[in-house]
């Protein structure tokens, strides 16, 4: 019978869920989803110096809003310490590992030798062979792996296709430390044994470790996992990946960036693997369509500006409602109000106006600004230059004609606008640019019509009022 797929991401908790370990537990995902596996969070916190509850919380709270959650509660790995030791024992004892002597003064000499005869840095294995009586009794110890010293190592890995390392290369690496410790490379395989792990997806740096965790592996008789080691992403001038290409936080592409999770899952769904031409590729229509071999083999560049247009789509697609309480707390933070009773759903009201053009929830809040503004308006250069004598001249007569409309829709204010910009032998847009500037203050806004109807009647007439008989502040 064929075994359940089972996928796992083990980020260690030093610090904010990376953007790359981002796609590394997508990858994870979307691969178990695919075959109606189970994909599996292990915190790698065995690091205790650098491990914390901070940084686990943040992991948590990254992958929670991208839906990548674990099918089962998380593993933490410090606390599986006991379990790697009997490993490490296990192996000890069937002669795959033995107790290694050396002490940090000798091993820092052969590292000295090595560096001068400017051979690769390894353990030279001098106790490999030798009968722990030899030691000095109670002198501390580590217990080291017995790796293969003849022949080769073959990966056949699903993304980097077959990579072969000759075993003298692989050194006797360390299992178990002198006061008792695991490593990292032990816990991690079994870790990965004792989960059901069937597929290791993670990032290239990561291919190196392999052929020495597959000694561990091969040495206790465990299954061996399929590899897919997915190459990093690089910023967009081909160097790795770093704070100023966009490595940030997950939560700073919420918070800062004002991204939406959808657009987010879909650009790194195609940081390194593709189907076709498909750009706009659903959650569904991913786990449908992602399987490794799609993966391809050369980094990937990350481009800020394609996200951003991304998430311009799924603003576009977004409910209205959902983004009006997005956005709400922006705006009250832009403004440093809060906002009116009512406010959110004037926001769901106004979002087909304003999430046309945005590319970010910012764009949105700072294009709805002019809802919450209180009167007197402030306004910026663009709009105080617009609003010169013939232009208040103009929006006083607007007002005059505005006052007459019985029903406050689009369509009557329309109607109104058009004619007043006939009668003054004007085009609409001449007409539209100084109402524009007097309502929210900027030259940039939703459609004029939208902007009268939604501040309604009354606030309407009244900022036109305050600008066709007053010099705006700014001018």
């Amino acid at each position: 019978m064929k075994k359940q797929v089972v996928t796992r991401f083990a980020p260690s908790p030093t610090g904010f869920l990376h953007i790359g370990g981002a796609r590394t537990a997508l990858f994870n995902w979307l691969f178990a989803r695919h075959h109606g596996g189970k994909f599996l969070l292990r915190i790698e916190d065995t690091d205790r110096a650098r491990s914390t509850d901070a940084a686990v919380a943040a992991i948590f709270d990254g992958l929670e809003w991208l839906g990548l959650l674990g099918d089962e509660e998380p593993v933490f790995q410090f606390a599986r310490t006991p379990r790697h030791a009997e490993v490490a024992h296990k192996l000890l004892d069937q002669g795959h590992a033995y107790k290694c002597f050396a002490t940090p003064e000798e091993l820092a000499e052969l590292r000295e030798q090595q560096r001068a005869a400017k051979l690769p840095m390894r353990y030279d294995g001098r106790w490999r062979d030798r009968s722990p009586e030899e030691a000095p009794e109670g002198a501390p110890y580590v217990i080291r792996l017995k790796a293969p010293r003849e022949g080769e190592t073959v990966i056949e890995d699903a993304v980097q296709g077959r990579v072969v390392v000759q075993n003298a290369e692989l050194d006797d690496m360390i299992l178990l430390r002198s006061d008792g410790t695991p490593t990292y490379m032990l816990a991690v395989v079994v870790d990965d044994n004792d989960m059901g792990v069937t597929h290791v997806i993670r990032g290239d740096d990561h291919l190196n470790n392999a052929f020495r965790q597959l000694g561990i592996i091969r040495a206790m008789g465990w299954d061996e996992p399929v590899y897919a080691h997915i190459p990093l992403i690089h910023g967009s001038d081909g160097a790795k990946l770093s704070k100023r290409h966009g490595a940030l936080g997950v939560d700073a592409y919420r918070d800062e960036m004002g991204m939406l999770p959808e657009a987010v899952i879909n650009y790194l769904l195609r940081l390194g693997w593709g189907h076709g031409d498909e750009e706009i590729i659903s959650r569904d229509r991913a786990v449908e369509l992602f399987d490794i071999g799609g993966v391809g083999r050369s980094p990937s560049r990350f481009d800020i500006k394609k996200l951003e247009n991304l998430n311009g789509h799924y603003l576009r697609e977004a409910d209205d409602a959902r983004l009006a309480a997005l956005v709400a707390p922006r705006v009250a933070q832009r403004l440093g109000i809060a906002l009116p009773e009512g406010g959110e759903a004037l926001l769901t009201q106004a979002m087909p106006s304003l999430k046309p053009r945005a590319k970010t929830l910012g764009e949105i809040a700072e294009g709805a600004e002019f809802l919450f503004k209180s009167r007197p308006l402030d306004f910026d250069e663009k709009a105080s230059a617009l609003l010169d004598d013939s232009a208040r001249e103009l929006l006083v007569k607007t007002a005059d004609a505005l006052s007459s409309v019985q029903s406050w829709t689009v369509e009557a204010i329309e109607d109104v606008i058009r004619r007043v910009a006939e009668d003054a032998r004007l085009g609409l847009g001449k007409v539209a640019q100084p109402l524009r500037a007097a309502l929210t203050g900027r030259t940039v806004s939703p459609g004029i019509f939208d902007v009268l109807f939604l501040l309604g009647k009354v606030e309407s007439l009244e900022r036109l009022t305050d600008v066709g008989t007053h010099q705006p502040a700014g001018h």
